[in-house]
């Protein structure tokens, strides 16, 4: 079994047996869906996803990823450890995002293409394989944030049990714990071309650049953070608990020496730490 993340105690959540109801009823859903296509990317919460299908639908669940170049490679790789480990069935299925110009010049509905572009491909193998739903992963806490991705979810008609039961994220770790997953303390996660301004295209190389800086991130010991690109600058954000770590001279040269060769002028340390969805915070938020 892979070696499990520790990110600090369990999370705080509500009582264990309205823990217990809400996984309950998510079960109960997943049954009245007869088989189903989960959409998988390997994190906490399709992960979860994935399992609970598993445990109510046995072989008449599986579970999808997308084998796309914005996906890391090491997240590809935990996607399937995860599946083996869990039991699950998996498949990996090539995207075509970066076929679209819409996605390409990552304007702020990028995500949108994205997922219309997953959820189109596993429409697909619905069809062909007469599965008649399809499930993703999104949560309770989700639907404060600006997540283009919904807007597609609803128009294919994806399913998001996990909002269905009243999930939250918290939870979602906590049950995922209980049942003695791997992935219940997995740091959050999205794909790399989230590290891109919207208005700076996104193109292969660029993500590809992304990913070569966070891996080597992850060797020099940190766990929670992001690389954001904005041209010749690289912008490091890192979690608060581990920013200290990052702010003395030896490590500054040794993150200078991971970015620099990868094509940056300019390599800066955030102060505010890692935020989920930061790029957004130039978007006004929807009414």
């Amino acid at each position: 079994m892979a070696a499990l993340v520790t990110l600090g105690p369990p999370p705080s959540v509500a009582d264990p047996q309205s823990l217990q109801s809400k996984q309950d009823r998510l079960f109960e859903i997943l049954r009245g869906l007869s088989d189903v296509l989960v959409a998988y990317s390997g994190g906490t919460d399709s992960a979860y996803l994935a399992w609970a299908a598993n445990e109510t639908l046995g072989e008449r669940a599986v579970a999808i990823t997308a084998d796309s170049p914005s996906i890391p490679e090491s997240h590809k790789r935990d996607a399937v450890e995860y599946a083996r480990i869990c039991g699950f069935r998996h498949e990996l299925i090539p995207t075509f995002e970066f076929e679209n110009p819409d996605y390409v010049k990552n304007d702020k509905d990028r995500c949108f293409h994205c997922k219309d572009e997953l959820f189109e491909r596993m429409e697909a193998i619905s069809a062909e394989r007469g599965v008649p739903n399809i499930v993703y992963g999104v949560n309770k806490d989700d639907l404060g944030d600006y997540r283009p991705g919904q807007r597609a979810a609803k128009i294919h008609e994806v399913k998001a049990p996990l909002v269905e039961a009243g999930l939250s994220k918290a939870e979602i770790r906590e049950l995922s714990r209980q049942a003695g997953l791997p992935f219940w303390d997995r740091p959050a996660a999205a794909c790399l071309s989230s590290r891109i301004p919207y208005g700076t295209p996104v193109t292969k190389e660029v993500i590809k650049t992304v990913e070569n800086g966070e891996e080597a991130m992850k060797a020099h010991g940190f766990r929670q953070f992001r690389v954001r690109y904005h041209g010749e600058l690289v912008r490091l954000e890192i979690a608060r608990e581990e920013l200290g770590k990052a702010l003395n001279l030896e490590m500054a040269g040794q993150l200078t020496a991971i970015f620099k060769p990868l094509g940056f002028h300019y390599v800066t340390l955030d102060l505010e730490g890692y935020r989920q969805g930061s790029l957004n915070e130039v978007l006004q938020k929807p009414e």
